[in-house]
C-alpha cells in the first residue's frame, strides 16, 4: 500500500479498460502510463470476470507499488482486498462508502461517482475521500452514459467543488485538449480512460494530459 496519498494532488488519473488499448495488454498501459507520469490508477475491466480482474491486479499491483504510484479498483471490495490495492471506486449502486470504509480501514482511499450535489454531500459526510464527477463531455467508454446527462457537465463540478471540501475529478471524454475548463471549474485534476488507453503512445499522452491540467495548476498560484 501506498502511504501519505493526497487526492488533492491527482492530476491525472488513468482508469483501465483493455477492450479500448488496441493491441496493448492494460498492463503495458499502465507500465506506459507511469513512464508518463500519471498519479493514480484505478482497474476498471468491467467486461472481464472475477478471476482474470484479480490475477490483473496482482500485475498492475506490483507495477504500481514499485512506482509509489496508488492502485484503485472500481467497485469490487474483495477484490481490492485481495490484491493489497489503496482502495475502492464505488459508484451509486455499489457498496456505501461507510460499510467500504470499516471493511478496508482508515488508510483506504475511497471515492465515490457522483452526480448530484446531494449524492457529493452524502459521499463526504459517509467517509469519502475524493470524489469522481462527470461525464463532463459525454463518453463512448461507459454505454449507460449518454451524450448530454442531466446534471454532470463543468456547471455541476464547480457546483459540487463548491458544496465539499474533499477533491474533486473530473472525468468522462476528457482530453489535453479540453481538460483546462475542467481544472478552472474546480476539479483537482481529471480522470481518463481512451485519452490514454486508446493512445499510441500512453506514456506521451500522459505526459500531455497532466502539462495541460498542472498548468492551469500553476495560472491559479
Amino acid at each position: 500500500m501506498v502511504f501519505g496519498v493526497n487526492p488533492a494532488n491527482w492530476r491525472t488519473y488513468l482508469v483501465t479498460q483493455e477492450s479500448l488499448s488496441g493491441e496493448s495488454t492494460t498492463a503495458e498501459v499502465v507500465e506506459a502510463a507511469i513512464d508518463g507520469g500519471v498519479d493514480v490508477v484505478q482497474l476498471r475491466e468491467k467486461d472481464t470476470d472475477t478471476r482474470r480482474r484479480y490475477e490483473l491486479g496482482r500485475e498492475l499491483r506490483e507495477l504500481t507499488a514499485a512506482a509509489d504510484v496508488p492502485l484503485l479498483v472500481n467497485d469490487r471490495v474483495d477484490i481490492a482486498q485481495a490484491i493489497d490495492a489503496d482502495g475502492v471506486h464505488l459508484g451509486q449502486s455499489d457498496l456505501p462508502v461507510d460499510v467500504a470504509r470499516e471493511l478496508l480501514g482508515s488508510e483506504a482511499i475511497i471515492g465515490c461517482s457522483t452526480g448530484t450535489i446531494e449524492e457529493a454531500t452524502e459521499a463526504e459526510a459517509a467517509g469519502a475521500d475524493y470524489l469522481g464527477v462527470g461525464a463532463i463531455y459525454g463518453t463512448d467508454s461507459k454505454t449507460d452514459v449518454p451524450e448530454e446527462k442531466d446534471g454532470t457537465g463543468l456547471e455541476i463540478v464547480s457546483e459540487i467543488a463548491d458544496a465539499v471540501s474533499i477533491p474533486v475529478v473530473g472525468i468522462g471524454g476528457v482530453t489535453a485538449a479540453n481538460a483546462a475548463p475542467v481544472r478552472e471549474a474546480g476539479a483537482s485534476g481529471v480522470a481518463v480512460i481512451s485519452e490514454i488507453t486508446g493512445a499510441e503512445e500512453p506514456a506521451a499522452a500522459t505526459r500531455e494530459l497532466g502539462a495541460a491540467v498542472s498548468a492551469e495548476v500553476g495560472n491559479d498560484e
